[in-house]
């Protein structure tokens, strides 16, 4: 995105977030909103979204391949997929639940189970990253609450997508993911 059009967009999701959070659930928790509204700005891009490579270069499309993978890495790079697979399965489980919701299977609900595997993907991001000699970001104290609070940041999520969806005027930013 150019510097202009990122600046519209930032400014576009912040506002809608900020007045979505505090306006309408009561949420006062300006680091939290931040985060929220940077992850769509950040998830608006597909490539940003399968950001991810398998040892192959393959990109790695499923959390559960994200979760194997996590399990393999270490340090920094441990910290980093844990926070993308919070962050991939808050997008989906908030943004687009429809996409999830196809039913259970044997294996289980898929809204479900993002939602279980990105609650346990923020805490141990919050853990890693507490543990770390880095400088973290975000603080490990916003990762635990986004674990904490995951499924209100779905709710939040999902009352944003509603808000640009009901605007007529042209001026939102659509359902397009820039590749």
């Amino acid at each position: 995105m150019s510097g202009e059009h990122d600046q519209t967009v930032r400014k576009y999701f912040s506002g809608l977030a900020e007045s979505t959070f505090v306006g309408e659930m009561g949420v006062a928790d300006p680091p939290l909103i931040d985060y929220v509204s940077d992850l769509l700005v950040r998830f608006i891009r597909s490539d940003v979204v399968h950001r991810l490579r398998s040892v192959t270069g393959r990109p790695m499309l499923s959390v559960a391949e994200m979760v194997a993978e996590a399990t393999e890495r270490i340090g920094s790079a441990r910290h980093d997929l844990h926070r993308h697979i919070g962050d991939f399965t808050l997008f989906w489980a908030g943004v687009y639940p429809e996409a999830l919701r196809g039913g259970t299977t044997p294996e289980g609900d898929p809204f479900v189970d993002y939602c279980r595997e990105g609650k346990r993907a923020y805490h141990l991001a919050s853990q890693l990253a507490a543990h770390s000699l880095e400088l973290a970001q975000p603080e490990p104290e916003l990762l635990e609450r986004l674990s904490s609070c995951f499924e209100l940041c779905c709710f939040g999520l999902r009352e944003v997508r509603r808000h640009w969806e009901d605007r007529d005027d042209g001026c939102g930013p659509g359902m397009i993911l820039l590749g």
